[in-house]
This record gives structure tokens, sequence and C-alpha cells, in this order.
């Protein structure tokens, strides 16, 4: 009766897992060449691909490679188009992601990573996205010194002189930026805010070529900070996560390390989020 049952389909999704679970089983070397499969369609740009191409392309016999497909099609992961002879991307794969994409949380995602930089930083760590031309707040984690610094969650800030807001700001096209630029101005926090749109455009030059901004007292005094892009899975900038700190710890001599260690804290968010390449700039 054992091996029947294995010969016949799962009563359910726990009888499937439960084959699936075993190392080393035909089902599991199974489900990677399908889920490989499936990745390679999604990453075509053609609107779809042969059997053929994807035999070639897995390393697989066409015979596999067909029947893995089929399989994929009867639970509608994709589909086949009978006149270009193409097999492309199916509704259910489609349904996934959405789901993906209404669960997923920025602040949930981003503060494991969050807490890891602080750790490693010693600094007090920020998430801020831009909203009606401001930096907004979205969560902070705070570090155990004794002076530290503090952004109420939904606290908002100008993006012209906070290193979040620079960091949303460096990804901006020219017509963007001037737009912001005339509905908010550039008003003076401390002596040193950038308040003439050309330093603003020169100082966002040099954080692009960093990929990574600094606030450096400009938005309060004795304070530094430094931010750096998260994107999402379109490649565009949709938040910054940032490291601030008083001048007596953030000093030259820390910068480039911390700039370090506060990108590669944007790039693991990103990465979580399915960010792949360069960001793309605002319209």
């Amino acid at each position: 009766m054992r091996n029947a049952a294995f010969k016949t389909r799962p009563a359910g999704p726990a009888a499937a897992l439960a084959k699936l679970s075993r190392p080393g089983t035909d089902q599991v070397q199974s489900l990677v060449r399908a889920l490989s499969l499936l990745n390679r369609i999604s990453e075509s740009r053609e609107g779809g691909m042969s059997l053929t191409e994807l035999a070639q392309q897995a390393g697989l016999p066409s015979s596999t490679t067909h029947r893995l497909l089929t399989t994929l099609e009867q639970e509608r992961y994709v589909r086949f188009d009978a006149e270009s002879r193409l097999w492309s991307i199916g509704v259910q794969a489609f349904a996934t992601g959405c789901t993906f994409a209404k669960t997923r949380s920025l602040v949930g995602l981003a503060r494991p990573h969050m807490r890891a930089l602080m750790e490693e930083s010693g600094e007090t760590v920020n998430l801020a996205v831009e909203d009606d031309g401001m930096a907004v707040y979205l969560a902070q984690v705070e570090c155990r010194q004794m002076m530290r610094a503090f952004a109420r969650p939904g606290s908002r800030v100008p993006l012209h002189c906070s290193a979040v807001g620079k960091t949303i700001l460096m990804s901006c096209s020219d017509k963007a930026l001037s737009r912001i630029l005339h509905r908010h101005g550039m008003p003076r926090l401390t002596v040193k805010t950038i308040i003439t749109p050309a330093l603003l455009r020169a100082d966002l030059e040099r954080t692009r070529a960093a990929g990574h901004a600094f606030d450096d007292e400009e938005h309060a005094i004795g304070l530094r900070c430094l931010g750096a892009p998260i994107t999402d899975e379109n490649g565009e900038v949709i938040a910054a996560v940032s490291a601030s700190g008083p001048m007596a710890r953030m000093t030259d001599e820390r910068l480039a390390s911390l700039a370090g260690l506060v990108v590669g804290a944007a790039q693991s968010i990103s990465h979580d989020l399915g960010a792949a390449g360069n960001a793309k700039p605002l319209r």
C-alpha cells in the first residue's frame, strides 16, 4: 500500500510537503528544476520562452522540461500559447506575487537590519520615506548611548537638510527636484544648512557619486547623520535608512566605516524587498 500511495496523487498539501521534505528524493529535484524553469520564464523579456530555449538554458532534456512545464501549467503557474509556441508566466504566479506585495511590511522587513546596524555602528538608526515633499520617519532603533538622537515615528523633516531627505533627493530628476524646492523652499535650520539650489545640486552630485548622503549639522547643531537608499523590486528608491549621532562620536575618522555599514544595511533591506540593479530616477 505504501508503494502504491507514492504512485498516486497526494490527498492534500500536507502529503505533498511530507514527500518533498525528504532530502535527496526525486520530488525535491523536480521541485528545484520546476522553480528554475519558472524563474527563467519570469526573467524573459520577450513575452515567453520556447521549450527548446528553456531546455537548453536549464540543461535538461526536452522531455523532462516539457513534463515539468505541464505540471506547472496544471497549477496555473505557467501558460502555453499554442499559436506562438511560447511558455509564459501564469495567473497563479501573478496572484502569489501580489499576495507578497500586499502583505510585506517595509518596517517589518527593515527592523532586523536596522537593529543589526545599530549594534554594529553603536548609533541610532532611522527609517524614513518621502511624503508630500518631506521625509517622514517610520521607525527608529535607538542606540544604548546616554547621548543619542531621537526622532518620533511620524515626525517630518525637510528633504534638503537631512540625510534621509538627501538620500531620497539623490534619485530625483532635476525637474522633480525643482518642483519640491519651489513648493517647500529651503529653510535655514542651522548655520550649516544648505539654502541655495545650486549648492544643493552640487551636494547631491557628490551624494550620488558616493552612494550615500551626509548631514553635517545641517538639521540640528551637534548632530551628524549618514543615509543610504532602499530600493524595491523595480529599482526605485522607496525609503532611506540612516545612522545618526553626536559629532563627538561621528568623527571624520569614523565616517568612512559608518558609511559602509549604512550602505550595507540599505542593500540588505533592498534585497529583502526584491531589489536588483541600480535605483531608477524619479521623473
